[in-house]
Order: structure tokens, then sequence, then C-alpha cells
């Protein structure tokens, strides 16, 4: 998996997924990544945080969101619609749809939260 920052998303859905994200959970979100199976590009990463991170092993592992829409088809939970990771310091949020995809990682947040952000995000995904 390669690494653009150019081109891979219009400017104006980059900047309605940032906006949506940063709206919905403020100061909590840590950063956002968008990727298709075939690439990716860090968004936002808050001023704070090292720029440091593996996004591609991230990445890598996160692209198997693309097959739980047709893994979890015809379950009796309903449609698959996200995935929260917790992690020691910090927390995942991956929304996908059919070939495209975006992570958020954030600081503690109530399932609440975690709802209205991904919803933002898939909207923004969906359009």
């Amino acid at each position: 998996m390669s690494r653009h920052d150019s081109g891979l998303l219009a400017e104006d859905r980059a900047s309605d997924l940032v906006r949506a994200c940063r709206t919905t959970v403020g100061d909590q979100l840590r950063s956002i990544t968008y990727f298709t199976p075939e690439d990716y590009t860090q968004l936002y990463l808050r001023s704070d945080l090292s720029s440091d991170a593996d996004l591609g092993s991230f990445v890598e592992h996160e692209a198997v969101g693309f097959e739980a829409h047709t893994s979890y088809r015809d379950s009796e939970l309903g449609d698959y619609r996200y995935s929260i990771r917790v992690f020691e310091h910090g927390f995942l949020v991956r929304v996908t749809n059919g070939h495209e995809g975006v992570f958020m990682t954030t600081d503690g947040l109530t399932l609440r939260d975690f709802d209205e952000v991904a919803v933002a995000a898939g909207r923004i995904l969906d359009r």
C-alpha cells in the first residue's frame, strides 16, 4: 500500500471530513486518515501529537472494513455500521463503504460521541 497525500481525495471532501469530525468530537479528536484499498492519506493530526506513527500498518489492518459489509450481511444484528477499537492511550473509529473509508483516533468519548462521529463521517463518504 502506498501513500500519496495529494489527489487521493478531493479537497472539499477532505475539508468536510475534518470539519464534521472536529465539530462532532472537538479536541478529543487525535487524527483522521482517509483510505481506499490501494492508498491512504492522513487528513488531520492534532498539533500535540507526533507524526511518526506507522499509518501503513493501521491502514492495512483497517482495510478489512471493506469486507465487513459483506461478511456480516444478513446478521441477526443488522447491517454493519462502524467499528471501535480500544487502545491503552486512545480509541480508533473506522467507517467504510464499498470503496473508501476513514478512521479517526480519539481520546475518551462516550458511545454516543462515537456514534455521532461515525455517522457524520459516513454521510460524507456516501456523497
